[in-house]
């Protein structure tokens, strides 16, 4: 007896034949939006790197939160621009500080209609550009940082986070954060570990964004991870969830698919993977000189950080995406 051959592109024919088969379905549901707000500013100002994008007030803020949260998307991750940094970014635990005052009125604003992330880290608030204690040799330190963390946790948490998210990549920082906010009753505040944050040339946009210039021409190699890679980021993501981490995260997305798709075989919380700012500036900037259909690309784009095995997606693109798919 013989049978007939199967043809695989016979599901393929018509649109609605495609999407009755497809595997992967991006959605809103998936999109998490990074927003910068910064403090002594009168105006949103734009970021040249990254086209769409700029630093919040904090009435430009609540306005973009209320548009985001219109077009469904669940949840916003919230970065600060302080006006004066010191040598241990003591404006990231300052109840006053820019991203305390940002989660305080977009709480009282919004309530909980949309989840509330705040990136947990000092490279925003240091003169140094370094996400944690500088020593006098220049090296960070890394056990002393990690009670500046716990107190940034705690700020974060009394102005109104849902989920902190530490990205300093401190050895322990997931379990200094877990301690602290247990200890003072925040017990259903949410850690979103940056537990595989490689050491990229994709961030530089990001550090526009912030005005971030690490001191001297550093770098972050020595804490951040080696792009070469695989095992160790799987360790840390093992790490951070034995300390207490709810959620885990690989940033940046597209030169680590592969390391979201091996997180996701091995572990079952919910993983995140972080679209950056480089990755983003470049799309942009191919479609603005007509090289690529920048709309498509974006969704093709996602859509594989979906496929390779993400629960959810911090990207740039949340609210042009959205509205697309809400289209």
């Amino acid at each position: 007896m013989s049978f007939p051959q199967r043809r695989p592109r016979r599901l393929r024919t018509t649109s609605a034949l495609r999407r009755l088969v497809a595997e992967t379905r991006l959605s809103v549901d998936d999109l998490i939006a990074p927003l910068f707000v910064r403090e002594g500013i009168a105006d949103p100002v734009p970021i040249s790197s990254m086209p769409g994008v700029v630093q919040h007030t904090i009435p430009s803020l609540l306005a973009e939160v209320k548009r985001l949260a219109g077009l469904g998307i669940p949840g916003v991750i919230l970065f600060g621009v302080p006006e004066h940094k010191d040598d241990i970014g003591s404006g990231a635990w300052d109840p006053d500080g820019i991203v305390q005052v940002a989660l305080k009125e977009c709480r009282q604003a919004f309530g909980d209609e949309l989840v509330l992330m705040s990136d947990l880290c000092l490279d925003e608030y240091t003169d140094h550009g370094h996400c944690g204690v500088v020593r006098p040799d220049g090296t960070v330190d890394n056990d002393e940082t990690l009670d500046l963390y716990a107190n940034a946790a705690l700020a974060q948490a009394r102005a109104g986070a849902d989920i902190v998210a530490p990205s300093g990549m401190m050895d322990g920082q997931v379990l200094a954060i877990r301690d602290a906010l247990d200890e003072e009753d925040h017990t259903d505040v949410s850690i979103l570990a940056y537990s595989a944050k490689y050491a990229s040339a994709l961030y530089g946009p990001f550090r526009e964004a912030v005005d971030v210039t690490i001191a001297g021409g550093g770098d972050r190699k020595s804490y951040q991870q080696d792009w070469r890679n695989a095992r160790e980021a799987l360790e840390e993501i093992r790490l951070d969830i034995s300390e207490g981490a709810d959620m885990v995260m690989v940033k940046p997305a597209l030169a680590y698919l592969d390391i979201i798709t091996r997180a996701r075989a091995e572990v079952d919380v919910p993983l995140a993977a972080y679209h950056v700012s480089g990755e983003y500036a470049m799309l942009k900037a191919a479609a603005a000189n007509g090289w690529i259909d920048g709309d498509a690309a974006a969704l093709e784009v996602l859509g594989s950080i979906k496929r390779a095995g993400a629960d959810f997606i911090l990207t740039y693109l949340a609210g042009e995406v959205a509205e697309r798919l809400n289209g």
